[in-house]
């Protein structure tokens, strides 16, 4: 037992005497202390002793679109890990082409009776797509909430990165570099975070030359670095000296189209990604990305769902989080030899 507790101490950062207040579920002691132990039990891979094991309330599902891109497992993990926190156990369906669809893992939720659903960047998100799935969800009473994709008219919460916000972060640290040649890379603009990164770049640019007939110059491919790598090619191609993208993926494609074509990143060319994916500090170069608050959407997304099961009815304003931008080493002052004045024009 001495020796338990000095491990589970050391791996809290806490006193074994708090590690023994939290086992034998004594008050006095904080929450976020005690679930620095119940996270080092976890980790250490101790059980939980019996008193403090959650009572599950409820399943909850969780339809994500998919795993490969790291922005979805860490928006899982945060809504997951909210959602035990809050007693519920979670139910996560994830999609692949060709695979199981959203409609299909709805129905499956439903014949397990849970309580409610979270929407990660599914159908909603897709302009093309009917709503009335989801309205025939809210007309048998249960509740859902959406996550990044805003699907208007539809009753239920809706939980987003603020799009503006990150594209007018990316574009104006570029152009405090000299940039003035700047693309845009994303993904399908049937997509609402896509149109919206697209709406906000086109007035950006707009702004910087009020009056002028300045076109964007927009790349809509996939958000995969494949995606990346033929929206890069068509950038380079046109000269621009730097290229937001839409996902991190989607960088790390431009990255090595560049480098195929015996460029520097960010000597040549300078890359902002989005998302803040996992890892994606540790890239060569490490990237300049826009970061999503994942932790903070997981939480306020449970806690609507969580208010909406009791019976109480959460707002139906979308819940814009503002994103960070994180400047790493894939962005650089513009190449000299294209470097233009400050009141130049950006775009194509």
């Amino acid at each position: 037992m001495r020796t338990r507790l000095k491990d589970l101490a050391d791996q809290a950062g806490v006193s074994t005497a708090t590690v023994s207040r939290v086992l034998n579920g004594k008050p006095g002691v904080a929450a976020e202390t005690r679930k620095a132990v119940l996270a080092a039990l976890d980790v250490l891979g101790y059980d939980r002793p019996e008193k403090l094991r959650n009572r599950p309330q409820g399943l909850v599902g969780l339809i994500v679109p998919e795993l490969d891109n790291p922005v979805f497992p860490a928006l899982a993990q945060a809504i997951e890990t909210t959602l035990a926190d809050r007693g519920y156990t979670p139910l996560l369906c994830t999609q692949s082409p060709g695979g199981t669809t959203e409609d299909e893992y709805v129905e499956m939720l439903i014949e397990h009776g849970v309580d409610g659903i979270v929407f990660v960047s599914g159908r909603h998100a897709d302009t093309s797509a009917s709503t009335e799935r989801y309205h025939r969800l809210r007309g048998r009473g249960l509740p859902i909430v959406f996550v990044n994709g805003y699907a208007a008219g539809v009753d239920a919460p809706s939980v987003s990165t603020d799009d503006a916000v990150a594209i007018s972060l990316a574009v104006r640290h570029l152009v405090s570099l000299g940039h003035r040649r700047i693309g845009l890379a994303v993904g399908p603009d049937r997509y609402v975070p896509a149109r919206r990164k697209i709406a906000t770049f086109a007035t950006l640019l707009d702004q910087r030359e009020p009056g002028a007939d300045v076109t964007p110059h927009v790349v809509s491919t996939l958000f995969t670095v494949e995606g990346g790598q033929v929206a890069g090619g068509e950038l380079i191609d046109s000269g621009h000296t730097a290229i937001i993208c839409g996902s991190d993926l989607m960088a790390l494609g431009v990255i090595r189209v560049a480098r195929s074509r015996g460029l520097s990143v960010p000597d040549d060319l300078s890359v902002v990604g989005f998302d803040d994916s996992p890892l994606i500090a540790f890239t060569d170069p490490p990237l300049t990305t826009v970061r999503q608050p994942v932790v903070s959407m997981g939480k306020a997304a449970v806690s609507a769902l969580v208010a909406e099961i009791a019976g109480q009815r959460v707002s139906r304003t979308e819940l814009l989080f503002h994103p960070e931008l994180i400047v790493r080493s894939s962005t650089a002052p513009a190449p000299a030899r294209t470097s233009a004045p400050a009141d130049s024009a950006i775009g194509s």
